[in-house]
């Protein structure tokens, strides 16, 4: 990559942030250490302007916390670990789909409970959903009900709402989902101020996760871009040689050298003088030059027969 020197307030205008913004993101570890002039200023390159980029661009899908997280792996060379970081954003996406889909299927099912003023108590709610007196109260225990007291008896109340929130998280256990998973739908339920206004919070969360998956892919575009260019071809998926290469279960070695001096030898042999009648052999060798050479093969090592002339 060509070294563009940039002053901080350059690389700064250039992505709309202030020149303190670039000096904390470069102490924070986000972006590369930037050498110092002769005059002590800093003098960022295109290195940092593609880095500051990515960084960038990864906020919207990942979160600032996972995003510099990223970067710093990048810039100690931690590839698997920057790696790791992204799968996990990817995993959270998915398993958020999951109880998006989760709470969209259980609000059919739910049965309309007409209002009342005595409202339900625990054993005949617990009938109607065909569960045991003991997992609602275990459901209570966890905060994901709150029935009042009748004052008379002590009993649990459930009223309406009440028996709307036992429904629904009925409707999650049965898809799979923890009680921890559960909580924070049940509040939702009850900010939004009931089933009904839900499916218009079911629609913006879709919306809001599809803008998390695009970001996500903008972003691993940029750090992509960031990778190639600065030359990290163990995190920017280069084919670089290794000793060993797997192919359909096998192990070949791909990297062994020829000696020059064994190869013209060979060549002087084959052309030494032989018994009329017999037959010489002449070998095949690499081209001179060669350095990386792969062993002979076969073929390159397959005697051409000529008559002696003697």
């Amino acid at each position: 990559m060509a070294h563009n020197l940039q002053r901080p307030v350059d690389l700064a205008r250039s992505h709309g942030l202030s020149t303190q913004a670039v000096r904390n993101y470069e102490a924070a570890g986000i972006l590369p250490p930037a050498a110092r002039g002769a005059n002590g200023y800093r003098a960022y390159t295109a290195a940092h302007a593609s880095a500051l980029a990515a960084f960038l661009a990864l906020v919207p899908g990942h979160g600032h916390r996972t995003a510099a997280d990223i970067m710093r792996a990048v810039n100690r060379g931690g590839g698997e670990s920057a790696l790791r970081l992204i799968d996990e954003s990817h995993a959270q996406l998915l398993d958020d789909r999951r109880v998006l889909a989760a709470v969209a299927a259980a609000l059919p099912n739910l049965i309309p409970v007409p209002a009342s003023r005595t409202g339900t108590f625990i054993g005949p709610l617990a009938r109607k959903l065909g569960l045991r007196p003991a997992t609602l109260r275990k459901w209570e225990r966890a905060g994901l009900l709150n029935p009042r007291r009748d004052p008379g008896t002590g009993y649990r109340v459930y009223d309406p709402a009440d028996v709307r929130d036992a429904q629904l998280i009925h409707q999650l256990r049965r898809g799979g989902y923890l009680l921890t998973r559960i909580a924070p739908l049940i509040t939702q339920v009850r900010t939004a101020g009931g089933v009904e206004p839900l499916q218009t919070l079911l629609d913006d969360w879709n919306a809001r996760l599809t803008a998390r998956g695009r970001a996500m892919l903008a972003g691993a575009a940029a750090l992509h871009d960031h990778l190639t260019a600065t030359v990290r071809p163990a995190l920017a998926g280069s084919d670089s040689r290794k000793d060993h290469a797997v192919d359909h279960g096998r192990t070949e070695t791909t990297v062994l050298q020829v000696p020059r001096e064994l190869a013209d030898l060979l060549v002087a042999e084959s052309r030494a003088e032989v018994p009329s009648g017999r037959r010489s052999t002449t070998w095949q060798t690499p081209p001179s030059g060669a350095t990386a050479a792969r062993p002979p093969s076969p073929a390159m090592l397959r005697p051409t027969s000529r008559s002696s002339t003697t």
